[in-house]
Order: C-alpha cells, then structure tokens, then sequence
C-alpha cells in the first residue's frame, strides 16, 4: 500500500508535517512498515480540500485531527 501526502504550500499550511509525523507514527506503532510505504509529493491540485492523501492513488482529505481515524477506517482497514 502506498499513502502519499501533498506537500505542497496550501496542504502544508493546513498542517501536512503534522499529518506526515501522525502517519509515521502510526506505522511504527502498528507494526505495518513492511506494508506501507509513506511517500510526499506536491500540490495534488485539490487545495480546497484540505491535506490530500492517496492511499494507492485513491483520494482522501485529512487533518491533523482526523489523521488517527482516517489511518484506522482506511489504512488498517485495507491491509
């Protein structure tokens, strides 16, 4: 499974790093390195929308707040 992040100016100021580090993290805790791969990349072009996360290519907007949940319904729910 690959999770890529937006990067890019709009993502980054609605906290992307914060939804980068979460995601880290949660991969650590939850024992799915060997299955996730975290990737960035830049503006995704749906700035409106919040961080823009993929999951393999599949659209998501997540927030720092949202991030636990978001890794828990859709991340650990497709492994």
């Amino acid at each position: 499974m690959k999770i890529t992040v937006c990067i890019g100016s709009s993502c980054h100021i609605k906290g992307s790093h914060r939804v980068v580090e979460a995601l880290k993290k949660l991969i650590a805790d939850n024992n799915v390195g060997d299955k996730v791969t975290l990737a960035g990349t830049f503006c995704m072009g749906s700035c409106q929308k919040g961080v823009c996360v993929t999951v393999d290519d599949k659209f998501h907007s997540v927030t720092p707040e949202t991030v636990e949940e978001f890794f828990k319904d859709v991340v650990l729910a497709q492994l």
